[in-house]
């Protein structure tokens, strides 16, 4: 008797003993989807913030939006670690982005500063989302790209979403920090509909620009800069708590002087890699 037959006559003994037999369950296994469990708690982050801008409610807005930032820069990885890395999850990751560093951080700054300020005051908002959509379009685009030199890997092309989410909300935690410091000048300063719109349009701007910008996930440290750096790292993560609203719109301004130092060191190893190229191509055969 075949193996099929022996089967179906096991089946047909474990019926009569009013057993059924046990269905093997197919599907994907569980780590699997953490990955994409995280991208859809992220998505509802980002959801809620602009509920609670809705609401004006604009601290736990920014809360919202900062776990949006932390686990989109969670997911991908723990996809990797656990070989769960699917297109599914890199499409549903994108979309997820869109949204939370696209539409949201639009819409609270719509709500803080812009909802009663004309008839233009949607303009900037529209800019920024759509050169959001543009900048994660070419970056998809990119990851099929196999001729990219070796040492582009290291940066992205534009400021990433997230650094530019956090970049735009600058109003938001400027003026949050001010009330904390009952510094009435400088919260108005922050609520005006023209700071709110010049953060949208240059960032829009420095999302779909071609300027190249340190990814930090190849970023070597020179061993003496290593204890500097975990002290440093440290004493922020202390100031963070202590002093949340304070420390984002310092990190934020850190984030723009550093610009022109990783656009100086893409054209250093681009100049460099051009020099060995020619020099390889003047040795003889």
């Amino acid at each position: 008797m075949n193996a099929s037959g022996r089967k179906r006559r096991i089946r047909r003994r474990l019926r009569r003993m009013g057993r059924n037999p046990r269905t093997r369950v197919r599907g994907p296994s569980f780590n699997r989807l953490i990955p994409n469990i995280m991208t859809m708690l992220g998505l509802c982050a980002g959801l809620s913030g602009m509920r609670f801008a809705l609401e004006h409610q604009f601290e736990p807005a920014a809360v919202a939006l900062l776990i949006a930032a932390c686990i989109d820069g969670l997911d991908g990885r723990i996809a990797r670690l656990l070989k769960g890395a699917t297109r599914f999850g890199a499409e549903f990751d994108s979309l997820s982005d869109f949204v939370c560093f696209g539409v949201a951080p639009s819409f609270v700054l719509l709500m803080w500063s812009l909802e009663h300020a004309g008839r233009y005051s949607f303009v900037p908002c529209i800019l920024f989302t759509v050169c959001m959509a543009l900048r994660l379009a070419r970056f998809n685009a990119s990851l099929d790209d196999d001729d990219k030199p070796d040492y582009s890997y290291s940066f992205f092309t534009g400021v990433p979403a997230p650094a530019g989410a956090g970049l735009v909300l600058f109003p938001v935690f400027l003026g949050l920090e001010a009330d904390r410091l009952h510094a009435e000048g400088l919260a108005a300063f922050a609520r005006l509909p023209l700071v709110s719109a010049v953060c949208l349009i240059v960032t829009g701007l420095l999302l779909v620009s071609t300027l190249p910008v340190w990814s930090f996930k190849n970023f070597k440290v020179p061993a003496r800069y290593v204890l500097p750096l975990m002290l440093g790292t440290g004493l922020y993560a202390a100031l963070l708590v202590a002093d949340p609203w304070g420390a984002l719109a310092g990190a934020g301004l850190l984030y723009i002087a550093i610009l022109p130092f990783s656009r100086r060191s893409y054209h250093r190893l681009k100049l460099a890699a051009e020099e060995m190229s020619e020099t390889v191509e003047e040795e003889p055969a």
